[in-house]
Formats: structure tokens, sequence, C-alpha cells
């Protein structure tokens, strides 16, 4: 997520629209600092669920929904990037059209979201199994 982020925020601070940086579009502001505080939030799951596993702890529920929010997070950037570039998301020297198809991987892979979902209601929230 934050190689989107990093790269959305340079194009809107270095692309002149209507003699203003993009940037300086709330339209604009708004959907990268939502991603961005999805991101850091995925991190801070993350984290948590590291030092869980440091102190020999289980930490299956945290990992599990670090995967989950990181994945979605990453996917929401790779979207705000790719908002953001316009067409030229889609030009190859920006690399945003290649790095966007290969986020949406996590979403699917090692584990489908779907799957770590029915984790979660199962193991964390005490719902019977779905499958």
């Amino acid at each position: 997520g934050d190689w989107f982020i990093e790269r959305a925020v340079a194009y809107a601070n270095s692309v002149e629209r209507f003699g203003a940086p993009l940037g300086k579009n709330q339209g604009v502001q708004f959907p990268i600092a939502r991603a961005y505080a999805q991101v850091r939030a995925a991190d801070a799951m993350r984290y948590q669920a590291a030092a869980l596993f440091d102190q020999g702890q289980s930490c299956g529920a945290e990992a599990n929904m670090a995967k989950l929010l990181a994945s979605e997070a990453s996917w929401a950037a790779a979207n705000i990037c790719l908002d953001t570039h316009g067409g030229n998301g889609f030009v190859d020297e920006y690399d945003v059209e290649r790095k966007f198809r290969e986020t949406r991987m996590y979403q699917i892979a090692p584990v489908n979201n779907n799957l770590v979902l029915a984790y979660v209601a199962n193991h964390v929230l005490g719902l019977p199994k779905s499958y």
C-alpha cells in the first residue's frame, strides 16, 4: 500500500491542473488520506500479531485480520493511485498498472479473504461454521 500512496502523493504534487497542483483538491486529497489511514491500520494489526507471536502467545486471529486488512488496504491504495494518475496510470513508465494487477493477488493468496472472514467469524466471534 505504501508504494501506491507514495506514487499518488508524488503525482498529485507534481502535476498541475487549472493552475494549481492536482493534490490541492479535496477530491484528490481525501481518498489518498483514507487509503493512507487504511494502510496504517493494517500495519498496526500486523505489529500486534507480531508482538503476540514474539511473546509466544496465540496470534491466529490477529495474523488473519492483519492479512485481511493489509490486502484490502493495498487494493484501496492501488485504486486511488490509479484514479490519481488517470490515464497515465496505464503508461508503462509509471508502473502503476502492473502493480495494480499484482496487488489484487493478495486478496486471494495465500489464503482467500473469505476464508479469513470465516476464521474470524468462527474462532473469534464464536459463530457456527459456515462451511
